[in-house]
């Protein structure tokens, strides 16, 4: 086969192809002539390119655009129907499972809760029991068969799990150690499971990762290059993403230590700073310092209470141990905000998860205020903190992302199940799409 810098003519049909479904999904409806300026493609590259996609069923026409003193111009997009990406988020109450179309429009979903919540010591064998459930019913709600080709096909299964995710050539491994978690070996399990087709790809990564690639794709990080995305839930962690780490990094950033000699953390240290920050740690200190939840409420019903009693809505007297509390946790995120701050100097920080959304905007001034304190003064001019735009589904949109990015790099192709794990390809389309606002600019 021919080469072209070392590249095969296969190489760079693929290249094209996933160049022009990119940018289509990011930019489009757009015109062939828009698209060939947009992809860096000629126009006779592109129309072989498009010709290829609309026969394949990936690429539909959407309408027309007038010209002036000329014919319309025909506008194409990606088709959203043409297949279905299946998102996961394991959190640390719950499993919940979401069934999403290329457009990312959410078409079926469930929900499990989890058990030993108490003991933090998850079964694994529930937890992928969950999973594989879950997939089958919102598939089964769909119509959709698994191992369906053509139109409507399973692209794949991303999972967004808590805990450090390593991947290895026996399979994904996820180390959470405060759930107690060692080297469990997900993947194996899922895949030993008749519930799920040997050839469905099936990608594993960090909750705060695909939190943090939702909101680059489609939240409040579009636009921006570098970025910290925060995941604030039972525990907290973060996905930084930077000039320096463009595919976006999980990072173990709750277990920082904020306190020498501090508070025991579930991961057995002491001091770190989620054993201040995050709904459970909220809650325990609220509990210890006289604090009284509704008996028999779950964690996110009980972090509302105290919420509420820290700022009555009717104009009532505020809780001071609830106040106090809040008012601690912020300071102690505030702080350990600001050391991402010095540490990555991000344009952005976006907190998402379902306790920082909670907690809301009020809250979120306060910890503003702290991270401003605490971060030297030059990068913490330049970096805007806010909440995520994506509500508690981030995780599993960003779950989904994954098949999906996977999916355009291969030029439209779903990637076999027996190929090394790719390089994140998400951030890579993010990528390209600054590059391009940016010289245009």
């Amino acid at each position: 086969m021919a080469r072209h810098g070392g590249r095969t003519v296969r190489d760079l049909r693929r290249e094209n192809r996933s160049a022009v479904l990119q940018r289509l999904y990011f930019d489009g409806p757009m015109s062939r002539l828009a698209l060939g300026s947009a992809a860096g493609l000629s126009s006779g590259s592109v129309s072989n390119v498009v010709a290829e996609l609309l026969a394949d069923g990936l690429v539909e026409e959407a309408g027309s655009l007038g010209a002036d003193g000329g014919r319309p111009r025909t506008l194409l997009r990606v088709a959203a129907g043409r297949g279905r990406l299946v998102g996961v988020d394991v959190g640390e109450t719950r499993v919940r499972v979401e069934l999403f179309d290329l457009a990312m429009s959410e078409l079926a979903r469930t929900e499990s809760t989890l058990p030993g919540h108490g003991s933090r010591s998850y079964d694994v064998g529930v937890v992928a029991g969950h999973i594989l459930d879950g997939i089958t019913e919102v598939l089964g709600a769909d119509g959709a068969a698994p191992d369906a080709r053509g139109p409507g096909e399973l692209l794949g299964v991303g999972i967004g799990v808590p805990g450090i995710v390593e991947h290895t050539a026996a399979g994904t491994l996820v180390h959470g150690q405060t759930v107690g978690w060692d080297a469990v070996p997900l993947e194996a399990l899922l895949r030993g499971s008749s519930q799920l087709p040997a050839d469905v790809p099936l990608f594993i990564e960090n909750g705060a990762r695909t939190l943090g690639q939702a909101e680059m794709w489609f939240g409040g990080g579009r636009g921006a290059r570098n970025a910290v995305v925060v995941l604030f839930g039972s525990g907290v962690g973060a996905c930084v993403v930077t000039d320096e780490v463009e595919q976006g990094r999980a990072v173990e950033w709750g277990h920082l230590t904020v306190q020498v000699r501090g508070r025991r953390c579930r991961c057995g240290a002491r001091g770190c700073l989620e054993a201040y920050a995050g709904a459970e740690a909220m809650l325990a200190r609220w509990r210890e310092a006289g604090g009284q939840p509704p008996p028999g409420t779950d964690e996110e019903a009980a972090l509302t209470a105290l919420v509420s009693a820290a700022r009555p809505g009717d104009g009532g007297e505020a809780d001071p141990v609830a106040a106090e509390v809040l008012a601690e946790t912020a300071e102690y995120l505030g702080a350990g905000l600001a050391d991402l701050v010095n540490l990555f100097q991000p344009e952005r920080i976006l907190v998402g998860g379902w306790a920082g959304l909670q907690l809301g905007p009020a809250f979120l001034d306060s910890v503003r205020t702290h991270t401003l304190a605490h971060a030297l003064r030059h990068p913490a001019a330049r970096v805007g903190i806010a909440l995520g735009r994506l509500g508690p589904d981030a995780v599993t949109v960003g779950a989904a992302i994954l098949p999906l990015a996977a999916f355009f790099a291969r030029g439209g192709h779903r990637a076999p199940v027996d190929s090394p794990t790719p390089v994140p390809a998400w951030q890579t389309a993010l990528g390209g799409r600054l590059a391009e606002q940016r010289g245009g600019g």
